[in-house]
């Protein structure tokens, strides 16, 4: 693959992103959530970024952008929904949008629900997408400015990417994600067998991520609203897909 990716820990459990073309030597981050931190992957990699891709408005998301654009004159690409909110912001996206990247391009998805304009940047040549909030291991973001109808369209718009297609994340949210699952899905074998690996990396100090769209689709209980034994456990056999996921997000706020 030509595109090779840098992830470590920033704050408390945001997880940082560095990424570079091997071809054309272009790098990038995705997202800002602390200096040293980021500093210390370029260091370690010494792949300098030109550009700060931006997912959503969050402070643990754009921290440090005014600081890393002052140290590498970054241009800083975020929704053009949340423009106002994203500090230093120099060009806006939105979805639909296709940005150049070394040998690849960026494709630019429209995933609101934890925020109001949070993105989603996907490289399709990579098999790679960058989903920071709106989708985690086992899990998704909380709905802090949408409605669940919101989410669940954002949701469905990752669901139908490749299997194969390499997620990373905003968070380390894997444990407490995997324990909730298994209230929703304690029937799923693939699920079962995916929680004792997450306890053993964790047990390790290691990370959890990146995870895959294949592997969410058969374990993320907020994917599979569909399944009939999740339906079945939460007593909504004959409800609509969008009102399972919001009983399961629902759920997931109360956990």
């Amino acid at each position: 693959m030509a595109i090779e990716i840098e992830q470590f820990m920033c704050r408390e459990d945001n997880f940082g992103i560095l990424l570079r073309d091997r071809d054309t030597g272009e790098a990038a981050l995705i997202d800002a959530p602390e200096e040293a931190p980021i500093l210390a992957a370029i260091e370690r990699t010494g792949w300098k970024p030109t550009t700060l891709f931006i997912t959503h408005h969050h402070v643990d998301h754009v921290e440090a952008n005014l600081a890393l654009k002052e140290r590498f004159k970054l241009r800083i690409v975020g929704p053009e929904a949340e423009k106002a909110k994203i500090p230093g912001i120099d060009d806006t996206v939105e979805g639909g949008s296709v940005i150049p990247f070394g040998g690849e391009k960026i494709e630019v998805i429209f995933t609101p629900g934890h925020t109001a304009g949070h993105i989603t940047y996907h490289l399709p040549k990579a098999k790679v997408a960058f989903a920071a909030d709106t989708l985690f291991a086992l899990g998704c973001g909380r709905l802090l400015e949408c409605p669940p109808p919101i989410m669940f369209e954002s949701l469905k718009k990752l669901a139908v990417l490749p299997a194969d297609t390499a997620v990373y994340c905003g968070h380390e949210y894997t444990l407490s994600n995997a324990r909730f699952a298994l209230t929703i899905d304690p029937t799923n074998e693939a699920l079962q067998v995916r929680v004792k690996k997450i306890e053993a990396l964790r047990a390790e100090g290691k990370a959890t991520l990146p995870t895959t769209i294949g592997e969410e689709l058969a374990t993320n209980p907020f994917l599979r609203w569909a399944d009939p034994a999740i339906r079945k456990n939460l007593g909504m056999e004959n409800a609509a897909d969008v009102d399972v996921f919001a009983e399961i997000r629902k759920r997931k706020d109360n956990f």
